[in-house]
């Protein structure tokens, strides 16, 4: 049996081969038949795998929580990919931006100039990407602020992070369990406990 047919194609289908040096950030715009949600790190695409009810769970409590404390000129936007150069378009589960980044309905990516904070769930398979990849890249482009959410017992645990200039990394401002509370980069209070709670 061939590998095609392993994953349900047929013989005929030809997986992407990456060009010499690698995918760009603009490709990822142009190229067929990516499955959702595909990123863009060092120039390999990243596939997402399946998330779990936990993950969805915390980006929804995330994403609403944000929306009701959002100053107007930011705006919260979910599962879209920032441009960081030219080898790196990551997709942040939840994203904090400036609301004058809006270029228009078919937009696919931010500037890390115009975006406040990054948000990652890890996941199983994400959890070396989310620890140890993204956050030096995102601190590298410059992002102010990146929150990395854990699961513990079912509940979200937020490590939250402020960009040093100086160095261009990250340090940890925090370990947040049942209530995350935080004065940057606007005053934000969400309770963790309430993740299995509709909106």
């Amino acid at each position: 049996m061939s590998a095609a047919r392993d994953y349900g194609l047929d013989d005929d289908h030809e997986w992407a081969r990456p060009p010499e040096g690698g995918w760009t950030a603009d490709d990822l715009d142009e190229l067929p038949n990516l499955p959702s949600h595909t990123e863009l790190l060092d120039g390999t695409l990243v596939f997402v795998s399946p998330q779990t009810r936990f993950h969805s769970l915390a980006v929804r409590l995330l994403e609403h929580a944000l929306l009701s404390q959002v100053p107007d000129e930011l705006e919260v936007i979910r599962e879209m990919t920032a441009k960081l150069n030219k080898r790196n378009r990551p997709e942040p589960d939840v994203l904090v931006v400036r609301a004058d980044a809006d270029t228009g309905p078919r937009q696919t990516w931010f500037r890390p100039e115009d975006v406040v904070i990054t948000v990652e769930v890890v996941s199983a398979d994400s959890e070396d990407r989310d620890r140890e990849i993204k956050p030096v890249k995102y601190a590298r482009a410059g992002i102010p602020h990146y929150w990395r959410v854990e699961e513990n017992d079912g509940l979200p645990v937020v490590y939250v992070f402020e960009l040093d200039p100086a160095t261009q990394s990250y340090g940890l401002t925090g370990i947040f369990h049942d209530r995350l509370k935080v004065a940057a980069p606007f005053p934000i209070d969400i309770d963790l406990t309430a993740i299995n709670r509709r909106p």
